[in-house]
This record gives C-alpha cells, sequence and structure tokens, in this order.
C-alpha cells in the first residue's frame, strides 16, 4: 500500500488517489530500487540494488540494449534519453519516481480513453483501465508506442476507479494471456505493431 501522503505529494494531480493505488499494485513495485530488465521477452536476472548508486549502475548497464523498468511505477528507464550517461538519480527517487510514472500513466490513460471514445459508463471506465495498465506493461496499444506517443490531452478526473473485483479480474486475465511477450519497447522502429487483443477482457462482467 502506497503512503497516502507520498501520493498527495508526488502522484500526478490528474489522477485520483485510489487509481494511483491500483496503477502501482497492478504493473508497479512495493521497492523503490526494484529493476527489472527484459531482453527478447526474457527476463534478465541483475542483483538487487541495496542503493540507489547500486540501482543507477545497474540501470546505465542494461539500457538501451534491454527494456529496462525501475522504481515504485516500473517507469521505463530508456524513454527519451539518448545516452545512458543522461540518466538521473531521480528515477530511484520514490517521490520522483511516482511523479513520472504517473504522469506518464495519465498519459497512457487519455490514449487508450480517446481509443474507445472516452466512455463514462462503468463498464467503459473499467475497460479503459485495464488495457491502459497493459498497454504499461507491454508499451504499446493497438499498434501505438505508448510512451513515444504524443498526449491527446483532456480531463480525466471523472474516471471512477474500478472495483476491487474487477482489479482482480483484470490482474487474473493478464497473467494468464499469452500476449505481450515481447514488449513493444524492443521492436524495432517501423515493425508491425502488436494488436492488444480486446477479446481476453471485459465483457464478462
Amino acid at each position: 500500500m502506497l503512503d497516502a501522503v507520498l501520493i498527495q505529494q508526488c502522484a500526478d494531480p490528474s489522477l485520483k488517489p485510489a487509481i494511483v493505488e491500483r496503477f502501482v499494485a497492478a504493473a508497479g513495485s512495493a521497492n523503490p530500487l526494484e529493476i527489472t530488465v527484459k531482453s527478447g521477452g526474457r527476463l534478465i536476472l541483475v542483483p538487487k540494488a541495496t542503493s540507489s548508486d547500486e540501482a543507477m549502475a545497474i540501470v546505465r548497464q542494461y539500457v538501451g540494449q534491454a527494456v529496462v523498468r525501475v522504481g515504485l511505477t516500473q517507469f521505463p528507464a530508456g524513454v527519451g534519453v539518448k545516452d545512458a550517461a543522461d540518466l538521473k538519480p531521480d528515477l530511484v527517487d520514490p517521490c520522483e519516481n511516482l511523479r513520472k510514472g504517473t504522469a506518464m500513466f495519465a498519459k497512457v490513460l487519455r490514449i487508450v480513453a480517446k481509443w474507445y471514445g472516452n466512455p463514462m459508463s462503468d463498464d467503459g471506465v473499467t475497460q479503459v483501465f485495464e488495457d491502459a495498465v497493459y498497454a504499461w506493461k507491454t508499451g504499446e496499444f493497438e499498434g501505438v508506442s505508448v510512451f513515444q506517443a504524443e498526449d491527446p490531452g483532456g480531463p480525466i478526473e471523472n474516471r471512477r476507479e474500478p472495483t476491487d473485483s474487477e482489479e482482480t479480474d483484470a490482474a487474473d486475465e493478464q497473467a494468464s494471456s499469452p500476449t505481450g511477450v515481447e514488449p513493444a519497447e524492443e521492436k524495432e522502429i517501423g515493425a508491425a505493431g502488436m494488436r492488444v487483443d480486446l477479446s481476453r477482457i471485459g465483457g464478462q462482467k
């Protein structure tokens, strides 16, 4: 459970605290020094960092060669960075990681919501949240690389947070989904985009 003060002070203000909590629970980590490295869809075992310096050394070692996710929100470390030397230690700072991660997730939510026509029904809002979490994990939604895509803008304050049962269903479905084997960030630019399989979620509530 994320600290309420941390959410209040650091999370993107366009997201309700409950959505921030659910986002981190579904796609993030409880450890601010947590680093996940994947290459070719396979998890690479890396040493467990015990300090921010150790964590950043691991990040710099793999960025550019593999998909590196960092911190509370499992933020994609290589996004917007041309050189590993440009990576800043704030990636593993709980507040800064939460700030960057929730701002990026808010953009992903807007991208997904726009694709669905900005639904406001309970089922529609739940579908948007589930697909946004899936897009965060894979880096792609409907052929679009969500981390590099432009923010369509628009408010998301009215988005209702999904219920506990809805979130559990989404987590179970994503865990059993065969898709997302190779994260979108690893694909070559110009390669055919992966389609998000919408048949696996929704409609069974």
